[in-house]
């Protein structure tokens, strides 16, 4: 059997449902400095070099961040499912 359930909200109204904070205003930093950072790259070598210099850890960092994002669902979702227990 396969089911297909479309929804049609926001962003917002999504990460409020799902109960994941608002970061917007980091957000706005980081496209802000990126943007800045950008401004000097005229070439693709500056560019990797830029990317270099921003995730020195490579693969390895990445992979903490994705860590880092997954648990922070799951503890999301233990701390909604504690609050529909009680």
């Amino acid at each position: 059997m396969k089911v297909n359930i479309e929804i049609d909200c926001t962003p917002e109204e999504a990460r409020t449902f799902m109960g994941l904070p608002d970061v917007s205003k980091a957000n706005s930093v980081y496209v802000d400095t990126m943007a800045k950072a950008m401004k000097g790259v005229t070439n693709p070598d500056q560019l990797q070099e830029m990317a270099k210099a921003m995730a020195p850890m490579g693969q390895v960092g990445l992979k903490m961040f994705q860590n880092f994002v997954e648990g922070s669902m799951a503890a999301s979702a233990a701390r909604n499912a504690k609050k529909d227990d009680d």
